[in-house]
């Protein structure tokens, strides 16, 4: 039996897996690197060990200081999570010859399907359909689009979509980069990118008795930069007959390599509905919270057992219903997905059961469940090593219909204060015909991003929130009643109170606020205290909640969340940045610069020119303009911060001027 349990990963996952260990009785052991010594996955175990640096290479990935910390701290087992080294057959090896309990498949079935590549040649042998391999070396254009990937891993590190032979080496070499960073090992392989297809999945379960158990479908479609955004089960849409065919591969898959415990077979399917393996995940999956909710499972538990050398019953239990996860990520997606890092003031879901573990599902159960898994809590930091996802939301319903719906309600409602998130989008997502009717593929974020990262309506409104909450917190008594006579000019000088492009006018009088009218507005003041504004809008009344950290405001109501900058009266005029400046859109490190990139050097418009590495993803930042590379202050393991300069472009007609003017003077 398992007495003590090192989990070999953080954050969410490591909490996660604790959350079981404790109902059972097993004590709990966390590492940690340097960044993550005050993180919550830390701070809810009973033990924990240093990992000396910060960068993944020097921490998460290296197998000797993790298997001497469970070791050092009288461990019986280890548990890898997911990514890191979940997937490393020398890892599980090293963790077995220590004399601890691997929680996890045997070594050779991780060594069969690590590479994918030789991952294909097996289910080629085994009769499982697949897509064949290109030699990028090779490629013609009759290939095209090609879809690179990383050998070793996957999260969508190392991924690239390739549509041009012209740009099919820099892209070798960029995922090869960042798949070397991410899992220590740079190997990529092609495939044909199939346009408009799904990605579905099969979650199974197996015992050292001969049981595997193929837990129904994911449809992880859903996916930004190749990694998934929103999964369900089960997928929806599929003919029974396809089912079948996935499950029966996906057992054929885990019998081929003798498999044990949680894993999950990866298929692509094309529109004309004909499957394609992809992949065999030898560990559990982020999205393994759907399939527990609809089977009524505690996968991880399930992990423990099988481990501890328990047989599986014959059959799994029946699924019930459906359940939708939304991956919430600290993330801008209308700027190119780029992480975003800073303090996390709050995370609150309304209606979650925090720490509830899966269970089953009640038969005739009619009523949604949420469920909230994360690794944060209010007033940790989001920092830049590692993966930008905060939690993942989940909502079980008996319909699919359910709940979408509900997940949508949990969305809008969550209190997220911090740096900026996805949850817009995740909203707007749930809601969108495509996703709603099953519609979907994995192209859909490439052809509706416009139009999920619209601005969300109503900001104005939040604005004039924001600024009487800001007053009646001034004010003697913390509050003061609203005048219903609606917004109006008036005599007096007004106060002005200003968040980001918005502009508001008031003033208190001995009946309450009075607000400036704004053209086309047609809102009165209800109440207004320092943390709840009530306004009538268009004879409606709307209730904002109001928080403030600092000069960042936060303001939530039930149609929409808000996150605010409160400018200064009188902005400062001594710094600003000068045209052609490429600034960094987000906190990281300097990986590498463009091949012969210096001061002097003639760029054109778009052209890559530097690569930053933000949450172990590269991020390309190129020329806003063909010209003269004037300015170059970027330097590769450089850590810079969000809008530092990195360099300056000098557009080409304004460098064309200036020579001009320099060469007419005397």
């Amino acid at each position: 039996m398992i007495e003590s349990l090192l989990v070999a990963n953080r954050g969410e996952i490591a909490c996660r897996v604790f959350r079981t260990c404790r109902e059972r009785g097993i004590a709990t052991v966390a590492v940690h690197s340097d960044a993550d010594a005050g993180a919550l996955h830390v701070r809810e175990a009973d033990a924990a060990v240093r990992l000396p640096g910060a960068a993944p290479a020097d921490t998460y990935l290296r197998g000797d200081p993790i298997v001497k910390a469970a070791l050092d701290a009288g461990a019986d087992a280890v548990h890898p999570g997911y990514g890191f080294l979940s997937e490393n057959a020398e890892f599980a090896r090293a963790v077995l010859d220590a004399g601890l309990v691997w929680v996890g498949p045997p070594p050779g079935a991780i060594e069969a399907m690590a590479s994918k590549t030789r991952a294909k040649e097996l289910m080629a042998a085994a009769g499982v359909p697949l897509l064949a391999p290109v030699d990028p070396a090779t490629a013609t254009g009759a290939d095209l689009p090609l879809l690179l990937k990383a050998a070793a891993g996957g999260g969508g590190r190392g991924m690239r979509i390739v549509r041009e032979l012209a740009s099919l080496d820099e892209e070798v070499r960029a995922a090869s980069a960042e798949a070397a960073s991410a899992f220590g090992d740079g190997e990529v392989f092609a495939e044909p990118y199939v346009e408009r297809g799904r990605h579905v999945e099969v979650q199974i379960l197996a015992d050292a008795h001969g049981t595997v158990w193929a837990l129904g479908t994911r449809d992880c479609s859903l996916q930004r930069r190749h990694q998934k955004v929103i999964e369900e089960c089960p997928a929806p849409g599929l003919p029974d007959e396809l089912r079948a065919v996935l499950r029966e591969a996906a057992v054929a898959a885990a019998r081929a390599v003798d498999y044990r415990g949680a894993g999950t077979v990866e298929f692509l399917i094309s529109p004309e509905g004909r499957p394609y393996f992809l992949e065999m995940n030898t560990r559990l999956q982020v999205e393994h919270p759907v399939t527990e909710e609809v089977f009524g499972l505690d996968l991880v538990a399930l992990q423990l057992a099988v481990a501890e050398g328990a047989a599986l019953p014959p059959e799994p239990p029946a699924a019930q219903g459906h359940a939708v996860e939304a991956r919430l990520y600290a993330e801008d997606p209308a700027a190119g997905w780029a992480p975003q890092a800073g303090r996390l003031h709050a995370l609150e879901v309304p209606g979650q059961t925090a720490g509830r573990a899966p269970g089953p599902v009640p038969v005739g159960a009619r009523v949604p469940r949420l469920r909230v898994d994360t690794g944060y809590t209010h007033g940790d930091t989001i920092g830049t090593h590692y993966d930008a996802m905060l939690a993942k939301v989940i909502v079980w319903a008996p319909t699919r219909a359910e709940a979408l719906r509900g997940l949508r309600h949990a969305l809008r409602r969550a209190r997220v204060h911090g740096p900026g998130t996805n949850r817009d989008l995740l909203v707007r997502s749930l809601a969108h015909p495509d996703v709603t009717e099953g519609r979907f593929d994995t192209g859909f974020y490439e052809r509706q991003l416009d139009a999920l990262t619209t601005p969300v309506p109503g900001e104005r409104h939040a604005a004039v929130a924001a600024a009487l909450a800001d007053a009646a917190a001034r004010t003697t008594g913390g509050t003061l009643p609203a005048r219903l006579g609606g917004w109006r000019n008036v005599g007096a000088p007004a106060q002005r109170k200003t968040y980001g492009d918005h502009e508001v006018r008031y003033r208190a009088t001995r009946d309450g606020f009075v607000v400036a009218a704004d053209e086309g507005d047609d809102v009165q003041v209800i109440a207004a205290a320092p943390h709840r504004v009530s306004l009538d809008i268009g004879g409606v009344v709307r209730h904002f909640d109001v928080r403030v950290y600092g000069d960042e405001v936060h303001v939530d109501s039930a149609t929409g969340a808000y996150r605010l900058i409160a400018r200064p009266r009188f902005e400062e005029t001594g710094h600003r940045t000068a045209p052609g400046s490429l600034l960094a859109p987000m906190p990281g490190t300097v990986v590498r610069l463009a091949p012969g990139l210096a001061e002097g050097a003639r760029v054109t418009a778009g052209q890559p020119l530097i690569w930053l590495e933000a949450m172990k993803m590269e991020h390309r930042v190129t020329a806003p303009a063909s010209g003269t590379l004037t300015a170059l202050h970027a330097v590769p393991g450089r850590q810079v911060e969000v809008g530092a300069l990195l360099a300056v472009v000098t557009d080409t007609d304004v460098q064309d001027a200036q020579d001009a003017q320099e060469e007419s003077s005397p």
